[in-house]
């Protein structure tokens, strides 16, 4: 798989997928991410989704990543084998929400005098 260097958020980033490690590494990153993205499959077909399940077998053959397309409430799943490509489209939703970050904004506000609470931020 060819891949830039990580950044520091997901979004935006593309792999080809070439070896089967750093292929079931991004579909793991890609299980995690908390936006759409898109897969290219060997049949030229493009699916853009949520991917909320994967299944990891022996190898790619019997390896599955379950997905819920954008355009879709269907359910469907694909194997690992038949993806040739991987791209992180949607918006990060989880990105910069880490427990330190909200900690270091809470304190900012309080020392400037304004108001701080604990309620939660409302997601875009």
């Amino acid at each position: 798989m060819t891949s830039p260097q990580k950044p520091e958020t997901l979004q935006g980033w593309t792999l080809d997928a070439a070896d089967k490690d750093e292929l079931k590494r991004a579909l793991n990153e890609a299980f995690d991410y908390r936006g759409d993205v898109t897969l290219t499959l060997r049949d030229g077909r493009t699916i853009e989704g949520y991917i909320f399940d994967r299944r990891a077998g022996v190898g790619l053959d019997d390896s599955l990543v379950r997905m819920i397309p954008k355009d879709s409430d269907t359910k469907v799943s694909f194997r690992y084998s038949d993806i040739t490509r991987l791209e992180f489209t949607g918006k990060d939703t989880a990105h910069g929400k880490t427990w330190e970050n909200w900690v270091k904004r809470y304190m900012d506000k309080k020392r400037s005098g304004e108001k701080a609470s604990i309620e939660a931020e409302k997601l875009d």
